[in-house]
């Protein structure tokens, strides 16, 4: 299979690069940056250099390929966003960036692409004890402007993908990223204390490794009939005080303070909303029909992993 990961550079493009060249396939690796062009190469794969966000360069620089796939895996960000505005850039990497990859598809005869949602697109809140299939209706309007401005972009991610003639559009509702290259900056701010618990740190939702992501992701690639969503995320929900505590735990960084809602939430408006989320997903669809399962069940064995490889002591 011919394949153009576009964000090849990035905490998910790379695990897939590589992922994907050791199961034969021919790459094809999108970058905006020209430096990134070698690590790219590195991984086997055949960079393209052009901006997603730019039609016709892009159009231009995909000009000679012939495809089988595109994937989707670009955000623009590079730590958990704290306000509503730290969210505009991958807003629009989910509404015209996927209208421009969905034209290179077109254009290179591509008649897959899978792109990357995320498990918090079915609504930031309290879900209580319900676990959500992707039978449940996703992105719901916001109850905020800054919300429903995250919201629409996940439906108009999706809804182009499903509406995409003549091609196979799959959409990957990831868990929350970590572990290599998704984890160092959280690391980084809870050595300065930067992450706090708000309140209990009782908010509860699904992780998932970045070797896992990029694993059904593949699946997702080489499957005959996908369906048009997965819940990407692992076997067991987690509350940020657990995962926080054990990720300080693996890293020997201090133990974040706990702070009033009222008061993070000044600063932070939409990390408030994001860490006391209270969502429970199954992903028994990607397990059965992809043949897929996480190599990192829960939280406990991928952070364990992720402070082993960073030289860090585990508990």
């Amino acid at each position: 299979m011919d394949v153009l990961v576009a964000g090849a550079s990035g905490a998910l493009g790379q695990p897939l690069l590589r992922q994907l060249v050791a199961r034969g396939h021919t790459v094809h690796g999108l970058t905006r940056t020209p430096a990134n062009a070698e690590a790219i190469s590195r991984l086997g794969a055949r960079p393209v250099v052009a901006d997603a966000m730019d039609r016709e360069a892009l159009l231009a620089a995909t000009r000679d390929l012939r495809l089988d796939a595109v994937v989707h895996a670009l955000t623009a960000l590079k730590k958990l966003p704290a306000r509503y505005r730290d969210m505009a850039q991958t807003n629009a990497l989910r509404t015209e960036g996927m209208a421009n990859l969905l034209a290179v598809a077109r254009a290179t005869g591509a008649r897959r692409v899978v792109a990357e949602s995320m498990h918090v697109g079915y609504g930031l809140g309290d879900w209580g004890s319900q676990v959500i299939t992707e039978e449940t209706p996703f992105a719901p309007p916001g109850r905020t402007p800054g919300l429903e401005q995250v919201n629409a972009a996940f439906r108009a991610l999706e809804s182009q993908l499903r509406d995409a003639e003549g091609i196979t559009g799959v959409a990957m509702r990831y868990g929350a990223f970590y572990g290599p290259g998704a984890t160092e900056s959280t690391v980084a701010m809870m050595r300065r204390r930067l992450v706090p618990l708000v309140g209990d740190g009782d908010g509860v939702m699904h992780w998932i490794h970045m070797e896992d992501a990029a694993s059904a992701t593949v699946a997702a690639l080489e499957h005959a009939s996908p369906s048009p969503a997965y819940n990407v995320v692992d076997d067991e929900p987690v509350s940020w005080r657990d995962f926080v505590g054990r990720l300080a735990e693996a890293c020997g960084t201090p133990k974040p303070m706990r702070l009033p809602r009222a008061v993070v939430t000044v600063a932070a408006p939409y990390a408030v909303l994001f860490m006391t989320t209270r969502l429970r997903v199954s992903n028994a669809r990607a397990k059965r029909e992809l043949g897929w399962a996480p190599a990192y069940p829960t939280y406990r064995e991928g952070l364990a992993q992720f402070g082993r490889a960073a030289g860090f002591a585990t508990a």
